[in-house]
């Protein structure tokens, strides 16, 4: 089990631009107990892509985690809700 089980669901909505897009953050555990940042991203409402990337550590995945996080907040997407976190 992962030490970090953070999620993070983001949103960017531009009504004058039509633009409503989400991107989703998630440091989850593989099947093989590697730890692993899985993102996803696309139009609200639509199918978008997904990506998952395994690291050899669950510090080095949680740095990275937030180093996304971080590029999201400055292009504008804005959290929403706490994705089931612990509070």
């Amino acid at each position: 089990m992962a030490l970090y089980p953070f999620k993070l669901y983001c949103q960017r909505i531009d009504a004058t631009r039509n633009m409503a897009r989400y991107y989703m953050l998630a440091i989850e555990t593989t099947l093989f107990g590697e730890t692993a940042v899985v993102r996803s991203w696309g139009r609200i409402g639509k199918r978008g892509g997904i990506k998952c990337e395994v690291f050899p550590t669950e510090g080095d995945a949680a740095r990275h985690f937030l180093e996304l996080a971080r590029r999201k907040r400055q292009k504008g997407y804005i959290p929403v809700g706490n994705c089931g976190n612990a509070t």
